[in-house]
């Protein structure tokens, strides 16, 4: 599975970006789907995930209301609608597949990663 993550970019606070995390692979829609974040000097950390039918989605508590999760299986492709951003959003985010699963929510529980995308909020 290839992974290649978009989107990212600057924008002031209060502002929105949508990440998309474009896949390769007839197997796609078979597989869960996660978003991460690195912030400078932080480890990586969970996002947001949604299974492979899109039936069930996670939030991270900090991004609960503001971020949106969503598929499209016709295109191999993921979406990160993020509204409201906020300085402390800033970091390299990652899109990643586990398999077998239906959810992904921590890294160690990644079987593919993509590269990442950097987005960058201002305040």
């Amino acid at each position: 599975v290839q992974l290649q993550a978009s989107g990212g970019g600057l924008v002031q606070a209060g502002g929105s970006l949508r990440l998309s995390c474009a896949a390769s692979g007839r197997t796609f829609s078979s597989y869960a789907i996660g978003w991460f974040r690195q912030a400078p000097g932080k480890e990586r950390e969970g996002v947001s995930s949604i299974s492979s039918t899109g039936g069930a989605t996670y939030y991270s508590e900090s991004v609960e209301g503001r971020f949106t999760i969503s598929r499209d299986s016709a295109e191999n492709t993921v979406y990160l609608q993020m509204n409201n951003l906020k300085p402390e959003d800033t970091a390299i985010y990652y899109c990643a597949v586990r398999t077998g699963r239906p959810i992904v929510v921590v890294p160690t529980q990644v079987d593919y990663w993509g590269q990442g995308t950097l987005v960058t909020v201002s305040s």
